[in-house]
């Protein structure tokens, strides 16, 4: 038995701490050593890998779960948009065919407005090229009565003597006396 022992405890067949390497040759290794090993990984490796694979497992559910609200979300918006939209088009048509109709009622409205300014103004010009004609008349008449009148006082005073002139005013006194006869 001291040679069992003697073989732990001696230094000389020990090798140096410093130098740990894996061994790869499968016949070179003790296959009880490594059986032991993989015995213990499995026994205890296996709480450890269910674990991070249900936890794994917890967060892609968690993660799916999440996205399909987020859809869900997304599908409603969507939704929503899409009703606005409808909305928004049905009051664009709307505001465009009472636009257009605005539009033609306002281009009447305007034709006639300028229709009516273009009469009156017709009529302005009418009735001022009428004043200006009567205005224009009653001028030349005026200067024809003028004239008229100037050759008739000329020619009376040309023709008219002073015994003539007496004759004429005494015609016209007597003429004055029966007016004021008849009157009374």
């Amino acid at each position: 038995m001291k040679n069992i022992t003697d073989s732990f405890v001696s230094a000389g067949h020990w090798p140096s701490a410093g130098s740990f390497e894996f061994n790869t040759d499968i016949l070179a290794t003790n296959p009880i050593n490594l059986s032991v090993v993989l015995g213990v990984l499995i026994f205890f490796g296996k709480g450890v890998l269910n674990d991070l694979l249900d936890k794994r497992k917890q967060r892609i559910l968690s993660t799916i779960r999440n996205s399909e609200e987020l859809r869900r979300g997304a599908i409603e918006q969507l939704e929503r948009a899409r009703v606005r939209l409808r909305k928004v088009e049905i009051e664009a048509d709307e505001y465009r065919t009472n636009g257009y109709s605005e539009i033609e009622r306002e281009k009447v409205n305007l034709i006639n407005a300028t229709c009516n300014s273009l009469e009156r103004l017709e009529n302005y010009k009418n009735e001022t090229l009428f004043f200006e004609k009567q205005r224009a008349i009653n001028q030349v008449r005026q200067q024809v009565l003028q004239q008229a009148l100037q050759r008739a006082l000329g020619t009376l005073n040309s023709c008219l003597n002073s015994e003539l002139h007496f004759r004429t005013i005494s015609a016209n006194i007597g003429i004055l006396g029966s007016v004021e006869e008849i009157t009374d």
